[in-house]
């Protein structure tokens, strides 16, 4: 994936201010039901799953945390989170959609606020989602061009679906740095326990 970085980083970041907006103008606003079988059903799983965990972990870091990193010359966690959204959006100009907005290589530093930050992240995945849903089974083979390699579309799904894990991956990381748990474990842990009480309560 370092090659992915090293292109990802001169396409991002997208200009942010107004997404909501410009997302009520998007062409691709209209969405067609989900499929429910085959290839493009397991990617919009896993792109569900990562932009539920991605957000949850965004929204349970503290805004403190937001500039934090492990060292110089590495992303903070409010960076790591923008370059999640910017990508998403980056990703779909493979697939032949541009994104709803200008592109701006600097937002990564630009946005700092946390809430602004986290107002980013759903509309980059209801807008990679809407990419998905547009497309056919039969696109999946369609050619394009990423990083400067031929590829099919069906590919720069399994890229794109394979940077958001990546980068979910680094985000809990970063959060457990900062004695952050992410929201699904300590759900989990709140679940044993309840029911190990339980179970104490009926022994005694």
């Amino acid at each position: 994936m370092n090659r992915l970085l090293r292109y990802v980083l001169f396409a991002l970041l997208v200009g942010f201010v107004g997404a909501l907006t410009a997302r009520a103008e998007d062409p691709m606003s209209k969405d067609p039901a989900p499929p429910k079988t085959g290839f493009r059903a397991e990617v919009l799983g896993q792109l569900n799953f990562a932009e539920k965990r991605i957000t949850d972990l965004a929204e349970a870091v503290p805004a403190e945390k937001y500039s934090w990193r492990p060292e110089d010359g590495v992303r903070s966690v409010g960076e790591v989170y923008v370059h999640i959204a910017g990508s998403n959006y980056f990703f779909g100009t493979f697939l032949g959609v541009k994104p709803p907005m200008k592109m701006d290589p600097d937002m990564e530093k630009k946005v700092t606020d946390k809430a602004e930050i986290v107002k980013l992240i759903k509309p980059s995945f209801d807008h990679f989602r809407s990419i998905v849903l547009h497309m056919s089974d039969k696109d999946l083979d369609k050619t394009t061009k990423m990083f400067g390699m031929e590829s099919t579309y069906r590919n720069v799904l399994v890229t794109a679906i394979g940077h958001m894990h990546e980068h979910l991956g680094q985000s809990i990381a970063y959060a457990r740095m900062n004695g952050v748990v992410p929201p699904w474990t300590a759900e989990q842990q709140a679940a044993e326990k309840k029911e190990m009480d339980k179970m104490q309560k009926k022994a005694d």
